[in-house]
């Protein structure tokens, strides 16, 4: 992909984030605003929260999509890269609702995707996990060896929120799982069709709002049930 200007789309999933999505929001557009290289639209998809999340998203002047209920992660972020093929975006990226993601980072993966020929670049915290807790890093770590194990991917943070995607991605990936888990199933999609995977180092920050966020390590065992009953299914089928 030749890095002529291109119309970004960057997707944030959201789900009882009322106290924080504001901040983030803010932070976000004026981190965004100085590339001048890409222009911006922000897609709040405002999965089923019962708090205030959509009307602060609205505050903040971006797009917001609602959910009538709430469909997990893998749903909130197919809606909004379904948005972002229909209409006619050149790249997608996807990143946390929680602050937990520098828009910088965003930034950086967009101009890195542009400049290559790969399809879905995943921002990796494992790459440099400064910051990241133990337990957190043993977990990450942990589903991208499963990642591995079921689907043959290698990949240092299989579990990364933060994704940039080509336009050729954009038109060809799906999966089925609604939860945390299509993110290991997007990687298995993804190398099933035939698009180009990479990754690039990316700071995670963490808050003790972002850390009372996302999936615990103990959720990570649902997870690979739920790959495991995934990945036998496809194979019997």
């Amino acid at each position: 992909m030749r890095d002529s200007k291109k119309r970004v789309c960057v997707v944030i999933p959201a789900y009882k984030e009322a106290a924080v999505i504001y901040d983030v929001l803010t932070r976000t557009k004026k981190a965004l605003a100085k590339d001048k290289k890409h222009s911006y639209e922000i897609v709040v998809v405002n999965d089923g929260s019962t708090d205030n999340t959509s009307s602060e998203a609205a505050r903040a002047g971006v797009t917001v999509i609602d959910h009538i209920l709430n469909s997990g992660a893998g749903g909130a972020t197919a809606t909004g890269l379904s948005y972002a093929q229909q209409y006619g975006f050149d790249v997608a990226a996807t990143m946390d609702a929680d602050g937990q993601h520098k828009p910088e980072d965003v930034i950086t993966g967009v101009h890195t995707l542009c400049g290559s020929d790969v399809d879905l670049l995943i921002g990796s915290r494992l790459i440099d996990s400064q910051g990241m807790s133990r337990v957190k890093v043993l977990g990450n770590k942990g589903l991208s060896v499963v990642t591995y194990l079921l689907f043959g991917i290698n990949s240092t943070d299989s579990q990364s929120g933060l994704r940039i995607y080509s336009k050729n991605a954009l038109a060809q990936l799906e999966w089925k799982s609604r939860g945390y888990e299509f993110c290991s199933e997007m990687l298995w999609r993804a190398k099933k069709i035939g698009l180009k995977i990479d990754e690039f180092p990316i700071e995670a920050i963490y808050t003790d709002y972002s850390k009372g966020k996302g999936q615990s390590n103990w959720n990570a065992l649902n997870i690979v049930r739920t790959l495991m009953a995934r990945r036998i299914s496809e194979i019997f089928r």
